[in-house]
């Protein structure tokens, strides 16, 4: 008997209808991730790839096809999914802790327990100093590390980022998306996460999966094998002698020009 796959997406197509006409978005999109793997999804601008992810999270409904987690389809939203978003989306009115459990406060979860276990996660990530700070008073780099965590207080079966690190600087990038893999390895969590930056896609994930431009369709799936010398980190994998093969092979998938 076939073992069920913990995340499938099966056939979705996804059509917008505006006053103009129909705009296809996602056209019969099929994949699936094994618990504890991290996907990244490229392709170009505009081709659907966040609506990709609201599918998933059932925050979009699509014209056809299904989701199924843990073999159970999926419809509306599910509280077993965390959603990262391009921005931190912190309360500037709110400590760092506060912002934290903001999540378990909707789901009237917050108690002694889940209290301890947040401040573990602060603790552990480097925050331990930081928690009765506001967001204003914090780094970029340090405002993602915050973001994720409040995903991970809810304690999501699966993480979805979208495009994470956008809003920061090349340097705070790299240092950030280093954290970020790290936490979701140590955390064990399973995450599929949207990009536009080729780089990034390899050296974070397990697979990368590469979209037409829309109606988007999966073009290729690459399974991503590195030689790293040493623990494998998303800096550390840019170094690996098969990275440049990897990226030279999405790249000329990418239906991208430059007029």
């Amino acid at each position: 008997m076939e073992e069920t796959k913990f995340i499938e997406i099966k056939n979705i197509l996804k059509t917008y209808h505006t006053l103009d006409g129909e705009t296809k978005a996602l056209d019969h999109l099929s994949f699936d991730v094994d618990r504890g793997e991290i996907i990244t999804i490229v392709g170009p601008s505009g081709c659907g790839k966040s609506t990709i992810l609201s599918i998933i999270a059932g925050l979009v409904k699509p014209s056809s096809g299904e989701v199924f987690i843990n073999g159970q389809q999926t419809e509306g939203p599910n509280r077993s999914i965390g959603y990262m978003f391009q921005s931190d989306h912190l309360f500037q009115w709110r400590t760092i802790m506060e912002n934290v459990l903001i999540g378990l406060e909707i789901q009237n979860k917050v108690n002694q327990e889940s209290i301890e276990r947040v401040t573990k996660l602060l603790d552990t990530y480097g925050l331990k100093d930081f928690k009765n700070h506001y967001p204003n008073q914090l780094s970029g780099g340090m405002r993602q590390r915050v973001a994720l965590i409040r995903t991970l207080a809810i304690e999501p079966e699966l993480l979805l980022l979208d495009e994470p690190f956008s809003a920061l600087d090349y340097q705070s990038r790299l240092a950030v998306s280093d954290d970020i893999a790290g936490i979701l390895k140590r955390e064990k969590k399973t995450a599929i996460m949207v990009t536009h930056d080729i780089a990034e896609a390899i050296s974070m994930a397990n697979r990368v999966l590469v979209l037409s431009k829309r109606p988007a369709s999966i073009k290729s799936i690459h399974e991503i094998k590195l030689t790293c010398s040493a623990e494998r980190t998303p800096l550390k994998c840019r170094e690996a002698p098969e990275f440049r093969h990897y990226f030279n092979e999405i790249w000329k998938e990418l239906d991208v020009y430059v007029k």
